[in-house]
């Protein structure tokens, strides 16, 4: 038998405010034709948009898993996009009224377009009485990856990952400059670091400069920031950004630029960054757990088995050990012939003990649910290219640390601003209190509140 889930009522088309990012009304249809009969059993084709091919081979492997348990033969009709296409398509079929798929991947950068006036709630489904209706899940859904897409206490999406910032390094090069791995701060690390760059010319963290991507140059003071127990934006869209945490941070790094514990590449990603790391240039650094599968093996899969990972060091004045960058949230599409299935079938391939154990096994992503954490098969994990660390462990041990990550549909303003003040900062044009004052004000002055 299918779990009983929620289903609205079909709406026709209504107005909705800046649909498509811009200041006007503009018509927005959320469903099908109007008076489109839900379907509720037997063989139904689900339009899956996402942008990563891990996530189609996912949800096709969880087809038989899905037909078990509903009432549904599923097929699957998948779209690959880059994410802010996925949503720029999403807004423009939904206004047509025609064309829009039933599930759909919002990569989180992408998801603050849909938090404008009330384009979550007439677009997307929500998920929220579905999440009550399943005993026990409402508790064990970790709030932290349920508030990047979450809009007034309502959840219109579920993430792919609990995404924690880790420490990688290279343990062999930590043993041969003699660097201990278990330094308990980023202070007593600096002091390290600055010796080791002075030394060998490695350095042990990393700053994304390149100009061109606001993304990639605010994760780098993003990750430390959250750990350090910062944020961007409360649950409320408010801005929080010029703190004495963010200001801490900042000075952090900027001096660890000046003394060669921090490097700057342009990327995380491109050829600079292979560089360095094939020539022991970069020798450790804080980034996302997917960075190894996206950033490591990719530029230096001959280092394998040389690299290992740890908690964060803590910073002296307070914060956590962990941080998170990045995740996916899949949502559904209301309103749709194809809501209640599209539901029950993210349901019952997410969602589920063992769905979330299979994501992990085969995409590296960790469980959103945190009872999920205590299964066997993931705690005997190893990671080979990790030095056959028993990595799911430290994940266990982290999460009680993990922030959550509230979003703004004026994120994007808040990333490009800052990315600019971030950079001046760090070639000492601006002080860190003048870096996060101008972002502030910058962004006060664009996002017009």
């Amino acid at each position: 038998m299918s779990t009983p889930l929620s289903s609205s009522p079909p709406t026709r088309r209504a107005l909705l405010r800046g649909a498509l990012g811009l200041g006007t009304a503009a018509a927005l249809s959320a469903c099908g034709d109007a008076g489109t009969t839900p379907r509720t059993s037997g063989d139904v084709t689900l339009s899956l948009w996402t942008h990563d091919p891990g996530y189609e081979e996912f949800f096709v492997k969880g087809v038989p898993e899905a037909d078990r348990a509903t009432d549904f033969r599923y097929h699957l009709k998948v779209t690959r996009s880059g994410p802010a296409d996925i949503v720029t398509k999403l807004l423009a079929q939904a206004v047509a009224g025609r064309g829009t798929p039933d599930l759909v991947g919002f990569e989180i950068g992408s998801f603050p377009r849909l938090l404008r006036g009330d384009i979550s709630e007439r677009l997307l489904h929500d998920f929220t009485p579905d999440i009550e209706a399943v005993p026990g899940l409402k508790d064990d859904l970790l709030p932290a990856r349920t508030a990047p897409f979450s809009k007034d206490g309502r959840v219109y999406a579920f993430d792919s990952d609990t995404p924690m910032v880790v420490y990688f390094y290279r343990g062999d090069l930590f043993d041969r400059y003699k660097i201990p791995a278990d330094v308990g701060t980023w202070e007593e690390f600096a002091e390290t670091g600055a010796r080791v760059y002075k030394d060998h010319r490695a350095s042990l963290c990393v700053v994304s400069t390149v100009g061109s991507d606001p993304g990639q140059v605010v994760q780098s003071f993003q990750m430390l920031l959250y750990q350090r127990g910062g944020a961007f934006f409360d649950a409320g869209g408010k801005l929080l950004l010029d703190s004495p945490e963010a200001e801490e941070v900042l000075r952090f790094l900027c001096e660890g630029l000046r003394s060669g514990f921090v490097i700057d590449v342009a990327d995380y990603y491109g050829a600079a960054m292979q560089t360095a790391l094939k020539q022991g240039r970069v020798i450790g650094l804080p980034m996302a757990i997917w960075y190894k599968n996206y950033g490591l093996v990719p530029n230096v899969p001959e280092q394998k088995g040389k690299w290992r990972v740890r908690d964060l060091p803590r910073f002296t004045r307070g914060g956590g050990v962990t941080a998170a960058l990045g995740g996916t949230g899949f949502g559904v599409v209301r309103d749709k012939a194809n809501t209640r299935a599209a539901t029950e079938f993210l349901f019952k391939t997410w969602l589920t003990h063992d769905g979330q154990v299979r994501r992990f096994t085969e995409t590296g992503y960790l469980p959103t649910r945190r009872s999920v954490y205590d299964d066997p098969r993931l705690g005997g994990y190893t990671d080979d290219f990790c030095g056959g660390q028993r990595l799911f462990r430290l994940y266990r041990d982290l999460l009680p640390d993990v922030p959550p990550f509230h979003q703004s549909p004026d994120q994007s303003i808040l990333y490009d601003v800052l990315a600019g003040n971030l950079l001046r900062a760090y070639r000492g044009a601006l002080s860190p209190r003048e870096a996060l004052r101008q972002t502030a004000a910058d962004f006060h002055d664009q996002a017009g509140r």
